[in-house]
């Protein structure tokens, strides 16, 4: 028995555990919505849709998130999977540490504060041992607080090092979000533009989808916090021999519009106020050392659609710098099978 799991076997028994023992339900109803609307995970439960609910809906795994107290605040994933996890009590509301339900993914990576994964029967209570899971801590940034886990769950299929490494790279990646958002903002913008054509605008709980054009403004705008003259967007946009200056203020005016008016300066052109990229986190990832949480931030290239010039040499740097990054971590650590890479940038 490995010793993470032997350790917590002996705190379950120490518990004086019952090997049947079901998870009691700690928050019900309107006490459950008013505790996790509150919880600072909530503001990261659209990272965590995307990084693993693909994944969850595969009709195979679930995506769970609990508190620093092991109580499961969302569970998602098919409903078919559900209505199985919820026959013992895997579902909002429960309580899964290990002093209720013994060793299990959520509730070890609380007690022992790091990345766990659980295989069948190494789970403690007997209900649990058809399930296998992974689980990693997220900390309150500011503080180093533990504010709890995210969890995938399933079967047979789960048991092998790239889910664990998943998980790590969701809750990093969760943590690098959080860095970055305090304090929060009710006008914090934030712009997702990686693996889609279209920039996603998120600005005061409004989702708003770019159109191209847009996009890649906006894109390069991140890209350039210093701020850019009208000629070099331009060059940016549309190469040395398609420069329009009239189009490119009208596009900027509307842009203006889509973002409010107090976001977008002129003379020099640049975003002001908080305004994230998802590509931004990955690139901050990468410089932070963590290739690993990088890969876990990248759903796909930048604007892979756009032909504009300077995104089309943003999204070859950082997919070459992804890429050199993981090659990298796999080439020390080469008996183990890497994770999916980027394309290899073209030239």
């Amino acid at each position: 028995m490995r010793d993470v799991v032997a350790n917590s076997w002996r705190r379950s028994a120490d518990a004086l555990l019952d090997p049947e023992a079901t998870a009691p339900i700690d928050l019900t109803d309107d006490a459950l919505e008013s505790y996790r609307a509150a919880h600072p995970l909530a503001r990261v439960l659209p990272l965590f849709r995307d990084l693993l609910g693909g994944i969850a809906q595969d009709g195979a795994h679930l995506m769970a998130v609990c508190d620093a107290y092991g109580r499961l605040l969302w569970v998602e994933g098919h409903p078919g999977v559900l209505r199985h996890a919820e026959q013992m009590n895997f579902m909002p509301g429960a309580r899964w540490d290990e002093a209720h339900v013994g060793t299990n993914a959520p509730g070890t990576a609380l007690a022992v504060d790091h990345s766990v994964q659980i295989f069948a029967t190494e789970h403690f209570v007997r209900p649990v041992q058809r399930w296998t899971c992974a689980a990693a801590p997220i900390h309150d940034p500011g503080t180093g607080r533990l504010l709890g886990a995210v969890d995938i769950t399933g079967g047979d299929h789960l048991a092998n090092p790239q889910s664990l490494a998943l998980v790590r790279a969701t809750a990093r990646t969760a943590e690098a979000y959080l860095a970055g958002a305090q304090p929060v903002d009710p006008d914090v913008i934030t712009v997702n533009a990686l693996g889609r054509d279209e920039a996603e605008l998120r600005v005061g709980g409004r989702r708003i989808r770019l159109g191209r054009r847009h996009s890649e403004l906006l894109v390069l705008l991140l890209d350039h916090p210093e701020g850019r003259t009208g000629e070099q967007l331009g060059l940016d946009l549309y190469g040395d021999d398609r420069l329009h200056p009239v189009t490119l203020r009208a596009e900027l005016s509307r842009l203006r519009r889509a973002l409010g008016p107090e976001v977008l300066d002129s003379r020099p052109y640049r975003l002001r106020g908080t305004v994230h990229g998802d590509f931004r986190t990955v690139t901050d990832l990468l410089d932070a050392g963590d290739p690993a949480g990088a890969l876990g931030a990248y759903p796909g290239a930048l604007l892979p659609g756009s032909d504009a010039p300077g995104v089309t040499r943003l999204r070859r740097l950082i997919d070459g710098q992804l890429r050199a990054a993981v090659l990298t971590r796999a080439t020390r650590r080469c008996s183990r099978p890497g994770p999916r890479l980027p394309p290899a940038p073209t030239t």
